[in-house]
């Protein structure tokens, strides 16, 4: 995922998506909205109108989510976990996180990128080095912590089976899950167990394969809600949510719902 024209636009620190996609977001009486903040790459990131269909699955996730638990999702294209804390985002998040929120972690895409010392990380030190920052300031703020393995790109052998990218990255981050007691969402088993059971073909219809570009890392609409759908799920399931928190698991979401805003000059 290395920088374009497009990663530039979007550079800023990331809009909340329920003022982005739903308007904003209203406490239910007697409840104080909490917001979920998304820390990542370019496969969670929002995109703009110049962007469409790539759509990150941050995009959707507010959909998934009741109107008391605000996205703000600050991921952004051509990141690693090192760059974003280098260009101080992490600590954009930090300073106005607050008590109860939940700070929803996912890097590895641009941490495998060795010949670029600016944003490359290596699994088992640095890595988890620089996640370590991210569960640390969350738990400094009252806030907490959450992990997200790396959702996989589309890549297939010759035998059609669905092959692993991220090599040693979801296996570090896994452990230092488990070192720090803290959630672990499973999003690249997760998602590479889905892309083996639709195949080779129909795995195209979730990525943003157009007339003019095949990419098999970022999603079309369709791609990102069922991304989002497994990070809603699993936030459940490790009771980072609870069942009152979300909505629509296994409703139909309309691909219409996913709009592409201008880019802010």
């Amino acid at each position: 995922m290395s920088l374009t024209r497009r990663q530039v636009a979007v550079a800023g620190i990331g809009v909340p998506l329920a003022l982005a996609t739903s308007g904003t977001a209203r406490a239910t009486p007697g409840r104080r909205s909490r917001t979920l903040h998304i820390a990542g790459d370019s496969t969670a990131a929002q995109k703009y109108a110049d962007a469409a269909p790539e759509t990150g699955w941050g995009m959707a996730l507010p959909f998934l989510l009741h109107r008391h638990l605000a996205v703000a999702n600050h991921a952004v294209n051509g990141r690693s976990s090192k760059s974003f804390v280098d260009e101080g985002r992490l600590e954009a998040i930090l300073s106005s996180i607050r008590p109860g929120d939940v700070l929803l972690v996912q890097f590895a895409h641009n941490d495998e990128k060795t010949a670029d010392p600016a944003r490359y990380t290596e699994p088992w030190s640095t890595y988890q080095e620089y996640l370590r920052m991210y569960v640390d300031g969350a738990r400094a703020r009252g806030a907490r912590p959450v992990l997200a393995t790396a959702v996989e790109r589309r890549r297939f052998d010759a035998d059609g089976r669905a092959v692993p990218s991220h090599g040693e990255y979801p296996a570090a981050m896994r452990a230092l899950a488990a070192e720090e007691r803290v959630a672990l969402l499973d999003v690249q088993a997760l998602s590479l167990a889905s892309w083996q059971e639709l195949g080779a073909e129909e795995t195209k219809k979730y990525f943003n394969w157009t007339a003019t570009e095949q990419d098999n890392t970022h999603f079309n609409p369709p791609g990102a809600i069922a991304v989002a759908r497994l990070v809603a799920r699993e936030l459940l399931r490790t009771r980072v949510l609870a069942p009152r928190d979300v909505r629509r698991l296994d409703a139909e979401i309309p691909e219409s719902w996913i709009t592409w805003p201008e880019a802010v000059a």
